[in-house]
């Protein structure tokens, strides 16, 4: 693939209390011919994220056109499993709702963090959501002890269709603690009852990969294209591209993403949490970039598959 990076969009100024830092990841829906809304997590001082939006002019993307004055959803209760912190990965039109998957983040004392899936809903076309549940909509399995969520979901043939990530283990990197996961799959009649465990969909390549995340994908009339971020020992985050015929047999093909990081600025050492949006007849990837989106995000524009 070919991309031309168009810059940075969006990077918080650190006025808002409740937003101060990041914006991450931007996860898109069109609401209009002339609004693209990214949903994003703001984060407070402490890194606590609470679900807000950066509206842009989908034929210009890099114009932004309004952004939320107040948390579109907060944190949870108390004990609950997104207590400390409410992060957006994918949204989805379910008639004249809108459905919104997210992590929901729960601190713990022998790892850093547990992170499940939750799910929100909109009735008012994005501008409020209210939890579907106070509990997760993927509890821990006997393999996804620690982590299962971060889906992307879409509808196909009446069947909602999932791609999350799962996993049971920390490992240390450079003295920092750091979780292990994969991309798993799983379908759902209703996309809020999805069943026990997913089947495995994308593993590492090697040692030196410890967790696949963020998976977005995009339907293609002969392919399933899958954008989603590798976080290696190495080089920390990446952006990786597999290739699929049905959706569930991947082919690993992330040599061909054709976009890395820049020599210099926002996104210089990090590039992810991909999302990949077609508009009219042109095709976007946006992403974050260094710190796991503390310096914002950006876009670019396809050029040739």
């Amino acid at each position: 693939m070919r991309w031309t990076k168009m810059g940075r969009i969006f990077a918080p100024d650190g006025r808002p209390a409740w937003a101060k830092k990041h914006a991450f990841p931007p996860t898109p829906c069109l609401l209009s011919k002339r609004v693209l809304r990214l949903y994003v997590a703001f984060c407070d001082e402490n890194t606590v994220g609470r679900l807000g939006y950066v509206d842009v002019d989908p034929s210009e993307p890099s114009r932004v056109l309004g952004v939320s004055e107040k948390p579109l959803l907060d944190v949870g209760s108390p004990g609950a499993f997104d207590e400390n912190g409410v992060v957006p990965t994918s949204v989805v039109r379910v008639g004249d709702l809108l459905y919104l998957y997210y992590v929901g983040f729960q601190l713990g004392q022998k790892v850093r963090y547990y992170q499940f899936q939750g799910l929100a809903v909109s009735r008012d076309e994005g501008q409020s959501f209210e939890r579907h549940t106070r509990v997760p909509i993927l509890e821990r399995s006997d393999q996804e002890m620690l982590n299962r969520t971060s889906g992307f979901v879409f509808r196909e043939n009446g069947m909602f269709r999932l791609w999350y990530v799962g996993g049971s283990e920390w490992t240390t990197v450079n003295g920092k603690p750091l979780p292990v996961y994969a991309i798993k799959y799983l379908e759902s009649n209703d996309g809020m009852r999805w069943g026990p465990e997913g089947r495995p969909s994308i593993d590492f390549k090697d040692a030196d990969e410890h967790a696949l995340g963020r998976p977005y994908v995009l339907k293609e009339p002969d392919r399933y294209r899958m954008f989603y971020s590798i976080r290696s020992r190495s080089k920390g985050y990446r952006l990786g591209y597999p290739a699929s015929p049905d959706g569930r047999s991947w082919i690993r093909r992330d040599e061909q993403i054709g976009l890395d990081v820049s020599q210099a600025g926002w996104d210089s050492q990090m590039v992810g949490y991909p999302a990949v949006v077609r508009h009219q007849e042109s095709v976007y990837l946006f992403y974050n970039g260094n710190s796991c989106g503390q310096t914002g995000f950006g876009y670019a524009r396809l050029e040739e598959w």
